[in-house]
């Protein structure tokens, strides 16, 4: 990165962004303390101006925001912090602290929620779920279901069948998903990757 530009008070404002949605999240400010503690330990610090004090975002409510990249723009004196929220960012409960307008994306906000019931499902095994029957039986089950579903896919395009190929497409994403949850991938990641590449 550039050597960062401070302002007199010795803050920058940093922007949060949903790495997995590209939903913007919150404005904060962080001073070179803040910004050192948010590197080193991968999650986001801020400089509170009304407490004068520094503070770790969900500290108390849990809902911490991990860091996935980091970046300033041209001037550097502004930061974007793609992140990986683990709850509502806004103190008011919302997902964002700023009102969406216009319609957000849906296939973000689709695969967010689909994430979400995975990680439950991951982490809770509730009985009669299919998902946990996925993770209880592990990883050679999911993959085997990853192969079935990629080879239906191929079978539905063959088949030039429109609405059977959205279907084993949907499947194939889905199970895609349990197994990035199984191996600890985050859909963020892959994002990123694809950000790479696209450069």
């Amino acid at each position: 990165m550039k050597p960062l530009k401070f302002d007199d008070q010795g803050l920058i404002p940093a922007i949060i962004q949903n790495a997995a949605t590209g939903k913007v999240l919150m404005l904060g400010y962080m001073n070179e303390e803040a910004f050192a503690r948010t590197q080193e330990e991968g999650v986001v610090w801020f400089y509170s101006r009304s407490r004068s004090r520094l503070w770790k975002k969900g500290e108390s409510s849990g809902n911490v925001l991990e860091v996935v990249t980091i970046s300033e723009d041209c001037d550097a004196d502004a930061l974007l912090i793609l992140a990986s929220p683990a709850g509502p960012t806004c103190h008011t409960g919302a997902e964002s602290c700023f009102e969406t307008v216009g319609e957000p994306s849906r296939i973000g906000t689709g695969v967010s929620k689909l994430v979400s019931v995975i990680d439950g499902r991951f982490n809770e095994r509730p009985e009669g779920s299919y998902t946990t029957y996925l993770f209880n039986k592990g990883l050679d089950k999911i993959l085997k279901k990853v192969g079935e579903e990629a080879a239906e896919v191929i079978i539905a395009s063959k088949n030039e069948n429109r609405p059977e190929l959205v279907g084993e497409l949907t499947d194939l994403l889905f199970h895609s998903l349990v197994l990035m949850r199984e191996k600890g991938v985050a859909v963020s990641e892959v994002l990123e990757e694809l950000t790479r590449r696209e450069r």
